[in-house]
């Protein structure tokens, strides 16, 4: 039996004060279930694996080199998006649309943490905000993610806690003040 203390311990672990404090509000305490929590957890768990790589001097990044990469880490319809830019820009001896690295909005890196937050929006959604210094400048990028795979059958019975799958719908960049979107790049 779930206890208002195993909620705000949960809470607390997973995915920080925000929901904490959700937690401990009696009107919006429904909104704070073990579902919501394990979905915010395997959301976090899925945009960490994907910026640890990043992180230090000279750190590598993440490949997204193959047809295989895209799809580890993009939902199917912008994962075509990117590679058919790809195969387009190969044809024409021409540099792709995507020049640079989608996870950090650029092509060199030298950042030293993140700070990520994942925010569970419903019905097998969520949105994370990873905010960083590249080279001292702030960047703010924002994921849109999208359950995948086991992901939308996690609260069925047997279904493990944190076993969902997540797959990156579009991500919004700031350039100038205005937000600007990957999935943008691609309509002409």
């Amino acid at each position: 039996m779930l206890t208002r203390r195993i909620l705000l311990l949960c809470a607390a672990s997973l995915v920080g004060p925000t929901s904490l404090a959700l937690a401990a509000n009696p009107i919006t305490q429904s909104a704070v279930t073990p579902r919501a929590l394990a979905d915010d957890g395997a959301a976090l768990a899925f945009v960490n694996a994907i910026y640890a790589p990043y992180k230090g001097k000279n750190a590598k990044g993440v490949a997204i080199d193959s047809d295989a990469q895209l799809r580890r880490y993009f939902e199917p319809s912008l994962a075509a998006l990117i590679s058919k830019d790809r195969k387009d820009a190969e044809r024409r001896h021409d540099v792709p649309t995507l020049d640079g690295d989608p996870f950090v909005d650029a092509q060199d890196w030298d950042i030293r943490s993140f700070d990520i937050t994942v925010n569970d929006t419903g019905d097998g959604k969520a949105t994370a905000t990873v905010k960083f210094a590249n080279s001292g400048d702030p960047v703010t990028v924002t994921l849109d993610l999208v359950a995948a795979g086991n992901a939308a059958n996690a609260s069925k019975p047997g279904t493990a806690a944190g076993a969902s799958t997540w797959r990156i719908h579009d991500i919004t960049y700031q350039h100038d003040g205005k937000p600007e979107t990957l999935r943008g790049l691609f309509v002409h």
